[in-house]
């Protein structure tokens, strides 16, 4: 992060009551700054019903900003991210295609919503992801990955805008995880010790199966035995199910392995193998790229890729469609490619990235 950058600027910090964005606002104001704070509130429709941290989340947050004497504001993004994110997620769900609500959070909400209704008023919206930015040769700006190659989250931030990421900030990208810890503990952070979130995106440890639940319901289908069309049992819904899915089946005589989905019919196909050559895809295309560097508009011939949150980089060549869509050419089989992921495009030595589309079959 370059210091040089931020003279001037005025900074608001997204503020969640966790780990990372709390040594956010401790390296800013270790580096002289003084930036405003804002916890972003979203909060489910019907408390009651779920497992929700936002309490502890505020108090983390209060706290941390009253060490640093920074102001400290809420900001309500219930309506947008209920109308937003999971009309989103759900649209997806019930065309049997496998949504990422992280992803379009960080597009709708963080640097969305929120900067519709306060973040229009500063120059750097700095958040705690693991992440980093910098400048080109014709002084465009790209986002480029963080050293720790397991926290990397340039796949979470892979469909902003433009606009967005021209004001976006990663005070921690430069640094791994265990040193944000150690800073954290260092300083003494109320946050220090708190787990990492494994929910879904600002609902704290709310499961991804009973968001869907709650707007999709159950209906019951057939669970079929790929190789030999026989019925092996039933499930709930295909759209609780991914592609490569092994856990939370529920089947008898295992391992059993999702391989196909058919929406239309609800039914779920699946293998006693993991290795079926149906479950393998070597090229497959991506639609409606999102270039996030200004002035950048097309891919170069080979890029390096990936289809989930993983450290690992798959080798490929791209090919540009006239309709506007682009071929992958994998250099090696990936298994669970499922339609409705975003595949996430980087340099051929994963260090830039150019943005992501989202796999389709059309």
């Amino acid at each position: 992060m370059n210091t040089e950058e931020l003279q001037g600027k005025r900074i608001a910090v997204l503020l969640s009551g966790g780990v990372d964005s709390s040594v956010v606002v401790w390296r800013l104001v270790s580096m002289g700054f003084k930036p405003d704070c804002f916890y972003i509130k979203i909060g489910p429709e019907e408390k009651e019903e779920w497992d929700c941290s936002s309490e502890e989340d505020m108090e983390m947050a209060t706290a941390v900003a009253a060490r640093y004497g920074c102001r400290l504001q809420v900001v309500d993004c219930h309506k947008e991210y209920w109308s937003q994110v999971t009309r989103y997620t759900m649209e997806k769900v019930r065309a049997g295609l496998t949504p990422n609500p992280d992803v379009m959070c960080n597009r709708l909400i963080k640097f969305g919503a929120f900067d519709e209704k306060a973040g229009h008023d500063y120059d750097l919206i700095a958040t705690g992801h693991y992440a980093q930015t910098e400048y080109d040769a014709e002084g465009r700006k790209w986002l480029v990955t963080s050293p720790d190659p397991v926290k990397d989250q340039t796949d979470f931030l892979a469909q902003i805008y433009q606009w967005q990421l021209k004001k976006a900030l990663f005070p921690i990208g430069e640094y791994t995880k265990h040193e944000v810890r150690q800073i954290a503990e260092r300083e003494h952070l109320a946050s220090a010790r708190r787990k990492d979130s494994q929910g879904i995106c600002f609902l704290g440890n709310i499961d991804y199966n009973e968001y869907v639940r709650r707007y999709v319901g159950e209906q019951q289908g057939d669970v079929i035995e790929l190789e030999t069309g026989r019925k092996i049992g039933t499930h709930k819904g295909v759209w609780f199910h991914t592609i490569g899915q092994r856990k939370g089946l529920g089947l008898g005589g295992g391992p059993w392995f999702v391989v196909k989905k058919d929406a239309g019919k609800n039914i779920l196909y699946v293998s006693h193998g993991y290795d079926p050559d149906t479950a393998y895809m070597q090229d497959f295309f991506i639609k409606d790229f999102d270039f996030l560097t200004e002035g950048i508009d097309t891919l170069p011939d080979t890029v390096t890729f990936k289809i989930r949150h993983t450290p690992e980089y798959h080798a490929a060549r791209v090919e540009a469609r006239a309709d506007g869509h682009w071929l992958i050419h994998s250099s090696d089989r990936i298994h669970g490619v499922a339609p409705g992921q975003f595949c996430v495009v980087y340099d051929d030595r994963h260090h830039c990235c150019y943005g992501s589309g989202e796999i389709t079959v059309d």
